[in-house]
């Protein structure tokens, strides 16, 4: 008997059908058909693209600048991109052939793994972290190896936990500091180390720091400033969160001539080019955006002291974070996990945070809140995450009403 596959359709990939949803995404969805929410949870500034940068990007669409771009990116991009970095950090990449212009730090990551990986290489990957690092290295073929930092080390990765984890088949380790979600940044000396450990590993080094800009204790460092570390690290880097550029999609990868030839051979089949109008607003970004970027720091920095402050007092333990514009309080002592507390606030008292196991090992037992908002929603939602935990857990908690954290 004929058996009729008229209505049938191949399978999906493997490795599609068994990638797990953002974690992330889902708290976000319930959030936004709910009414009267605070939103701790987006990664995403407040504020409004500086409007210098907004103009020059209007004046672009103005002049009729609508065309393609070289598949690097504008040469006037990439040269001020590497006078950006030579000044911050001494790092020295030649506009023509280690600077590509990318769609977003997310293309970089893609572009990063795909050109570096063959199938079954293993890629090291500090946790937690960012939701798209295990994703994008087994889009690529590789096998993700989470390494879990400790909240007793302020999450910052030991030398030592990765030479537990390294093996012949190890290929590079993810860096991403100022950490999302922890706000962990890496002391210079500690980040030496690490590099040391790739050298003779001979893996590569992918730095992700799209948190640069937003260090509020110390100086960033900027890994391939290290000795050794040039040759093997493929840096990555944008205008997304330092200037509130989060729609204009674009984003920047630093890497040795062959490694940057090689991601922008597969950038040229697959995106192309970062859009042209974002590239001029980007320019004007390095060119005049400065101000502006230390503005949002002083209030980001405002920010991070209030919440983190009001969080310790409700009886959530939670670290001064250094960078980025996340905190990562711990809620083991309510006996609820991440995912419950998440779920309960949002439905109990209208407050978005997501859940610490969404960013990997090392992440249950915490929730990572979004200082990236006024301080106003700030303390009315700290008022509700008291209200809410001395409900659930009256003896941790003795706080006087959030309001009056400041």
């Amino acid at each position: 008997m004929m058996i009729d596959q008229s209505n049938t359709v191949p399978p999906l990939s493997k490795i599609a059908r068994e990638l797990a949803p953002s974690g992330i995404r889902r708290f976000f969805d319930i959030a936004a058909k709910m009414h009267d929410v605070i939103s701790l949870g987006v990664g995403e500034p407040d504020f409004v693209t500086p409007w210098v940068i907004r103009e020059a990007g209007i004046y672009s669409i103005e002049k009729g600048q609508t065309t393609y771009t070289s598949n690097y990116g504008l040469l006037e991009l990439r040269q001020e991109i590497s006078k950006h970095l030579d000044w911050l950090y001494g790092v020295k990449y030649a506009p023509d052939n280690q600077i590509l212009v990318t769609v977003g730090v997310s293309e970089g990551m893609d572009l990063a793994m795909r050109a570096i990986l063959d199938p079954g290489d293993q890629v090291l990957v500090p946790e937690p972290c960012y939701v798209s690092y295990r994703p994008c290295v087994s889009l690529a073929g590789g096998e993700p190896i989470g390494v879990a930092t400790r909240s007793e080390d302020h999450f910052r990765v030991t030398v030592a936990q990765l030479e537990q984890a390294v093996t012949k088949r190890t290929k590079a380790i993810i860096l991403g500091f100022p950490s999302n979600p922890t706000g962990t940044t890496m002391p210079r000396e500690a980040l030496q180390e690490v590099v040391n450990f790739a050298h003779r590993h001979n893996l590569y080094i992918i730095s992700d720091e799209i948190y640069d800009r937003l260090t509020y204790e110390g100086e960033h460092t900027c890994v391939a400033s290290l000795e050794n570390a040039m040759q093997r690290t493929i840096t990555l880097n944008g205008f997304s969160k330092s200037y509130a550029m989060t729609g204009w999609r674009i984003g920047y990868a630093c890497a040795p001539v062959a490694v940057l030839s090689a991601m922008m051979k597969i950038h040229s089949y697959t995106a192309l080019c970062a859009p042209i109008t974002a590239q001029k607003a980007a320019i004007e970004a390095l060119k005049s955006g400065e101000s502006a970027v230390t503005d949002m720091v002083i209030q980001y920095n405002q920010r991070r002291r209030l919440i983190v402050e009001g969080l310790n007092l409700i009886g959530l333990s939670c670290h001064l974070p250094s960078g980025a514009f996340y905190a990562f309080p711990s809620i083991a002592t309510t006996g609820l996990s991440s995912e419950e507390f998440a779920e309960r606030l949002l439905f109990e008292e209208h407050v978005a945070v997501v859940p610490g196991t969404a960013f990997g090992e090392g992440g249950a037992g915490h929730i990572r809140c979004s200082y990236a908002t006024s301080i106003e929603k700030i303390e009315i939602a700290l008022e509700r995450i008291s209200r809410f935990v001395q409900k659930i857990a009256p003896e941790i908690s003795s706080s006087p009403p959030a309001a009056t954290l400041r």
